[in-house]
């Protein structure tokens, strides 16, 4: 009797043995998944830490366009002299440079990042008849315009699973924004229909009005906009003004004016717009911007060698896929298709992944005609560079900003290329 009193006990508590051996496992996988979670806060708020104390060194010659190779720094308490290494990659600079000098715009400048981790790649500002002054590529007072339709397209996509293909009915002119064509719905025989993808790539702001109103809210476009780096400091070496935007509470003109760009008061820097870029192009992941590769002391002592950072996720991989034929759109038929033509047809260069978003609007500082281009081109999974391009003129155009970038990619991938097609050619004859 006894005997089977206890086999009847441990068949009731083998399912509380198995119970407690899952919870185990599960216990151990949340140990180690929390360790690493600490890990990689430390590992983060480290890298933080030294940027922070590289920015507060050499912020003040960064911003005037210098790139001081040796320093007299305070690193973690000691003041010691250190070396300092770059992310710059010299062709591109060398070509941005040229670009800017040959067509001269009265301000210009240009970001190029490598969209995988951030690193900045080309960083060059330019004003006529002022060889060396503010480095207008950290400067955060120029207006978004278009190039924020890329949040309210994001938010779109990636939050309400809309679809390239979604279906907007629309009053008005392509570039203009009244106030009776948003916040009015009254189909007449002027009311024409456009696909998203075709709004976004030739840029009409009455429909990214229309789709806040009908798709979304306010707070849609303040989540998403806040995720690509408006109102929040990013913490790096490179002194950049933070992108500032201001959503209104309700369904008013004000928000149609925000989310289609069509307003001063949204502004960004050229650093944040290859941040934007770049963020498409790593399908979602925005790094942390960053232009010091290492630090060695007089020894040759690695101080400090860089690592990326993860700034934010922008959205979901599906919703960078569906984004990206947004932006593709604007460089096959849309707004830069002009620029990119050359690019485009060039047999060499059809693997090349392209995609962009250009944008205008009059600015006030400094004044002048705004022209930006933000995009990206991948040439394979670990070659991804994202570019911020702008020209600010006063009363004449000297270039499309789209077509500075371009001209870098195209120089940049054709040198690469041929890199590589001239090793694949040289490891086939030694083969035979």
């Amino acid at each position: 009797m006894l005997q089977r009193k206890q086999k009847l006990l441990i068949i009731a508590l083998i399912p509380l043995l198995g119970s407690l051996c899952i919870f185990w496992f599960w216990s151990a996988d949340e140990r180690a998944a929390s360790r690493a979670q600490a890990d990689e806060l430390k590992r983060v708020l480290k890298i933080q830490e030294t940027r922070n104390m590289l920015k507060q060194a050499l912020g003040p010659d960064l911003s005037h366009n210098q790139l001081k190779e040796n320093a007299l720094i305070n690193w973690y308490g000691n003041r010691q002299n250190v070396n300092i290494s770059y992310t710059i990659d010299s062709d591109i600079q060398k070509e941005a440079e040229k670009l800017l000098k040959s067509y001269k715009p009265d301000y210009g400048a240009v970001v190029v990042l490598d969209a995988a981790t951030g690193a900045v790649r080309a960083m060059v500002s330019y004003e006529k008849g002022q060889p060396s002054t503010e480095n207008l590529a950290l400067r955060g007072t120029y207006p978004a315009a278009s190039i924020f339709k890329i949040v309210t397209a994001t938010a779109a996509l990636d939050k309400y699973k809309l679809s390239p293909e979604t279906i907007i009915m629309y009053n008005g002119s392509n570039h203009t924004l009244y106030k009776k064509n948003v916040m009015y719905t009254k189909v007449n025989r002027w009311t024409r229909e456009i696909t998203l993808r075709e709004a976004f790539a030739r840029s009409i702001n009455t429909v990214f009005g229309r789709l806040t109103f009908e798709k979304m809210q306010p707070k849609d476009i303040e989540e998403y906009a806040i995720k690509f780096g408006f109102n929040k400091p990013i913490q790096t070496d490179l002194p950049f003004d933070m992108g500032f935007t201001n959503i209104p509470e309700e369904k008013t003109y004000a928000l149609a004016e925000i989310a289609s760009g069509f307003n001063k008061v949204t502004t960004m820097s050229p650093i944040q717009g290859a941040m934007i870029a770049a963020s498409v192009a790593s399908t979602g992941v925005m790094r942390v911007p960053y232009i010091v590769e290492s630090v060695k002391d007089d020894s040759g002592k690695v101080l400090f060698q860089s690592e990326p950072v993860t700034a934010a996720v922008t959205m979901s991989g599906e919703g960078a896929s569906r984004l990206k034929e947004l932006m593709e759109a604007t460089i096959t038929r849309g707004t830069s298709r002009k620029s990119f033509r050359a690019l485009v047809r060039d047999k060499k260069l059809k693997e090349l992944e392209l995609g962009g978003k250009t944008g205008s609007l009059q600015g006030d500082n400094p004044k002048g005609k705004v022209d930006w281009f933000v995009g990206y081109a991948i040439g394979g999974e670990n070659d991804r560079l994202a570019i911020a391009a702008i020209t600010v003129n006063k009363e004449y155009w000297t270039v499309k900003s789209a077509y500075l970038a371009q001209s870098i990619f195209k120089k940049y991938y054709k040198e690469q290329f041929s890199e590589q097609n001239h090793k694949f050619f040289n490891a086939s004859s030694e083969k035979e």
